[in-house]
């Protein structure tokens, strides 16, 4: 049987009816808990099972109800506010931010969706302040409740990881996070029928200089998805930038622009951005990135450079190297080159990388001699350059890289060096076989034709090794070396001796007795 009460569906086992399937207070009676599931996300729950389960039916905003805009009077704020005004008819309006009517633009803003037939509250508040909100929130008047929350506030807080301070974290999850946490608890009993949280694309693939901004909106991202198994509605919107001339994407410099191009990530138009909006309420998921993806450009990067795990089966490419070992192509190139051909087929490189991270098409008129802040470089485009060449070499790199190495030649050869590392020295990785060998004489003696065997190997072995006849000292006397001992013990006397003197030395076997103690040496 299937009840519905306007807003939800509940299944129920065959003959049962839902006030037997509930208890006196309308919970759930029966043990565990009751999926609950947005109905357009049906043909992707086959986890759920047969079971009695609740299903919720997306719910139209009902221009009665009041709807929040968190930034409100910012650049994506104002133009959402806008939409849900002349799009969806929405007629009551709360505008939250942190000045109130003294934000450039804002009276000029409600006098506009007023004009769209809207009502428009629009108040100064700290939305990283769980009481302060709580207020704002409980002035929403009774017969206006709040059916709607627009989570737009951001801002910015760029810079490389180790140049972050506390304070530009705090500052950018306050804003971010903290603030959609307290909306969600203070909300949670509302009859909502969207809770859209506008979060970055930043977070799903990476920003250049954006690690407190990108776990921020991870949070968004990660609170939708929580929501939406609780049975309230959420979604999180990574956004691409739009092209806009105010608020965080009007900051944009022409740099910022040609990294976001090279990246492949398009700028949206206001219109194309307000049309994804739309389809994102429509479509119930929990997250998504409405972006706008040049894909040709984002294949080309693919080949050679570091792809994101996310964009991957879209484009191609591949992971950066996981072991830190050159990246193939590039250290058989090098192999078969003359020293001085290596050093400028590794200078080519980085000032290839460096150009294009730049705007400029190839590494023609890049003097190695100058230093990467005079050739424009600065902590973004370092990083990025640094991302490059991890990619390209298959090396592990500092995110200091071009503040240690500041001048192409310097970088030059800081990674030529590490591309061609001097070669180990053979007296240790000797003795590094010799302790992998301990290990796997120790698993493979398991029975006497097995230790026997490999009690001749090692007779043979130390007799080439050490010149001996195997049984006995060069001149007949008694065996005194390690050579001499394993060829005159037999195979029982060699594993033990392993067990027990050898593992001294390579600290995988047992404690070693006094040396003065023979009665167990061979």
């Amino acid at each position: 049987m299937v009840a519905a009460d306007g807003r939800t569906l509940v299944t129920l086992p065959s003959g049962r009816s839902f006030s037997e399937a509930a208890g006196s207070d309308g919970h759930a009676a029966q043990a565990g808990p009751v999926p609950v599931l947005d109905v357009r996300r049906l043909p992707q729950a086959r986890h759920v099972g047969a079971g009695p389960a609740v299903l919720t039916l997306p719910v139209p905003l009902d221009p009665g109800g009041t709807v929040l805009i968190t930034g409100g009077t910012g650049a994506l704020g104002a133009e959402t506010a806008r939409h849900l005004a002349a799009r969806h008819g929405v007629r009551r309006l709360l505008l939250l931010n942190r000045t109130g009517h003294a934000a450039p633009g804002a009276d000029a803003l409600v006098e506009e969706l007023s004009g769209l037939g809207a009502h428009v509250t629009l108040a100064a508040c700290d939305i990283g302040d769980r009481a302060a909100l709580a207020a704002a929130l409980a002035a929403v008047p009774a017969e206006h409740p709040l059916t709607a929350v627009v989570h737009a506030a951001g801002i910015v807080g760029d810079g490389t990881v180790p140049s972050l301070e506390p304070a530009q974290i705090e500052a950018v999850l306050r804003v971010k996070a903290d603030s959609a946490w307290h909306l969600h608890e203070l909300t949670r009993d509302a009859d909502l029928s969207a809770f859209v949280l506008y979060s970055s694309v930043a977070g799903l693939i990476g920003g250049a200089g954006q690690g407190g901004y990108a776990a921020a909106n991870n949070f968004l991202d990660a609170l939708a998805q929580y929501r939406q198994a609780l049975g309230l509605p959420g979604t999180s919107l990574a956004w691409g930038h739009w092209d806009m001339e105010t608020g965080m994407a009007g900051r944009l410099t022409d740099a910022d622009r040609a990294r976001n191009a090279r990246t492949g990530v398009v700028g949206l138009s206001v219109e194309q951005g307000l049309a994804l909006f739309d389809a994102a309420l429509a479509g119930g998921g929990s997250v998504l990135a409405p972006v706008r993806l040049d894909l040709a450009r984002m294949r080309r990067q693919a080949q050679g450079y570091y792809t994101p795990a996310v964009l991957r089966r879209l484009v191609g490419g591949t992971a950066s190297q996981a072991g830190g070992a050159p990246a193939p192509d590039l250290a058989r190139s090098l192999s078969g080159l003359a020293q001085e051909d290596r050093e400028r087929a590794v200078l080519d490189l980085v000032g290839s990388h460096a150009m294009a991270v730049l705007g400029h098409g190839t590494a023609k008129g890049l003097d190695p001699a100058l230093k990467f802040r005079e050739l424009g470089f600065d902590s973004l485009t370092a990083v990025e350059l640094r991302n490059r060449l991890s990619a390209a070499t298959g090396l592990r790199l500092p995110a200091t890289l071009v503040f240690d190495h500041p001048g192409p030649a310097e970088l030059a050869r800081y990674l030529l060096a590490e591309l061609d590392p001097p070669e180990a020295d053979p007296l240790a990785s000797a003795l590094t076989e010799i302790d992998r060998l301990e290990q796997a004489l120790r698993l493979a003696s398991a029975d006497e034709a097995a230790r026997e065997t490999l009690a001749r190997r090692l007779r043979g072995t130390l007799q080439r090794l050490g010149g001996t006849d195997g049984r006995n000292g060069q001149d007949g006397a008694a065996p005194t070396g390690v050579a001499d001992r394993i060829g005159a013990s037999s195979a029982e006397e060699i594993f033990e001796f392993i067990d027990r003197d050898l593992g001294r030395e390579t600290g995988l076997g047992e404690p070693a007795h006094d040396e003065t103690d023979q009665r167990a040496q061979p």
